[in-house]
């Protein structure tokens, strides 16, 4: 025999003063969660800013230092993107319920004209928690991510890197200069290069695709009702 599957009502109801205290705790305890989630998502920000700032440091201790460790943060700061990104989906499953409630429960209070809101915003928060999932994929947490403040730290080290490479022991004098001082042992400094660019491309490109998604799951959004 099946179990009996639950269903949600499909016209929102009056709260009694009993249940409107509830949900205002509920936003309390959504709030402190995001807060939790966000100061992670801080933590590993700072990771990655320290570790590029040592790089720069060890890099331009001296002329005669290598460039390689700002070609090594490089993996670093990917590594801590991609980890920033999955806290990020946890994180914005409290933001999503907090503002969720905000524009539906509390905006409705605070002003007294037609707010045009959602269609059964209830059943949808109902549902969100009585079948909890991620409200964005992975790949927009990382282009979120990398809008927000990566690529600002890819372009610091791009910028460092051929700083360093033109400057460093002495100006260059000619383009070949550059390939020979970004040369890592046996790897040529032409290969170097060439995996520096796409590095940096495939990065840019992932920040623009998905804003591009981003920007139509926004435009859709009233279309069918969705949080995050």
């Amino acid at each position: 025999m099946e179990p009996a599957v639950q269903r949600l009502p499909a016209q929102p109801r009056e709260l009694s003063p009993a249940e409107v205290g509830a949900l205002a705790h509920l936003y309390r305890g959504e709030v402190y969660r995001s807060t939790i989630w966000r100061t992670r998502l801080d933590t590993t920000t700072n990771w990655s800013v320290v570790t590029l700032g040592v790089a720069l440091s060890i890099t331009y201790s001296s002329k005669d230092a290598s460039p390689l460790p700002l070609i090594l943060v490089g993996v670093l700061i990917a590594f801590f993107m991609l980890l920033e990104a999955r806290r990020y989906r946890y994180f914005n499953v409290w933001r999503a319920r907090a503002r969720w409630l905000e524009n539906h429960f509390y905006a409705p209070m605070l002003y007294d004209g037609d707010l045009h809101l959602e269609e059964n915003w209830q059943k949808t928060l109902a549902h969100d928690y009585n079948q909890p999932k991620y409200h964005v994929s992975f790949l927009i947490a990382i282009g979120r991510r990398l809008r927000n403040t990566y690529i600002w730290l890819l372009l610091i080290q791009t910028c460092a890197y051929f700083g360093k490479v033109t400057v460093h022991p002495a100006p260059i004098t000619q383009l070949s200069d550059i390939f020979s001082r970004a040369a890592v042992g046996p790897i040529s400094g032409e290969m170097v290069i060439a995996a520096g660019v796409i590095y940096n491309l495939f990065w840019l490109s992932l920040a623009i695709w998905t804003y591009r998604l981003d920007h139509d799951r926004r435009r859709h959004r009233r279309a069918g009702v969705a949080m995050g």
